[in-house]
C-alpha cells in the first residue's frame, strides 16, 4: 500500500484516480505530478515500484501544499477575512454564502436545517 503525505491510497484505482484521494490534490494536479514522475497515468498504484512511490511524496513534498499545511492556510485566511471586518468575512462569521448566492430561497448547506419562526401560523380557514 502506498502512504503518500499521511494518505493509504486505494491499491486497486488507477494512479492519476488514487492521488486525488489527497486533500489539495485534483485530477489536473495528479496528472501533472505523474508526468513530473515519468509515471504511466492508467497505472495501478499496486503496480508501483517503491522508488516510484519515494519519487511521488518527494515531488508533492517540495513543490505542493497538501493535507495539513494546506488546511492551516485556508483557515488562516479564513480567520484573517473575519478579523478584517470585510464584507467576506461577516459572511463567514454569520454562516451564510460567501460568494454571492441567493439566500431567500436556497443556501440551506451553508443555514443549516430550517427553524420554524414563533407566531408564524397559517390563515384560519373558513
Amino acid at each position: 500500500m502506498a502512504r503518500i503525505a499521511g494518505i493509504d491510497l486505494p491499491k486497486q484505482k488507477r494512479g492519476i484516480i488514487a492521488l486525488t484521494y489527497i486533500f489539495g490534490i485534483g485530477s489536473s494536479v495528479s496528472e501533472d505530478i505523474l508526468d513530473k514522475a515519468k509515471i504511466d497515468h492508467d497505472k495501478k498504484v499496486s503496480e508501483w515500484t517503491e522508488d516510484e512511490v519515494a519519487e511521488l511524496r518527494k515531488i508533492i513534498e517540495e513543490d505542493y501544499k497538501v493535507e495539513g499545511a494546506l488546511r492551516t492556510e485556508i483557515n488562516a485566511n479564513i480567520r484573517r477575512l473575519i478579523e478584517t471586518g470585510s464584507y467576506r468575512g461577516v459572511r463567514h462569521r454569520k454562516g451564510l454564502p460567501v460568494r454571492g448566492q441567493r439566500t431567500q430561497t436556497n443556501a440551506r448547506t451553508r443555514k443549516g436545517k430550517r427553524r420554524a419562526v414563533a407566531g408564524k401560523k397559517a390563515a384560519p380557514k373558513k
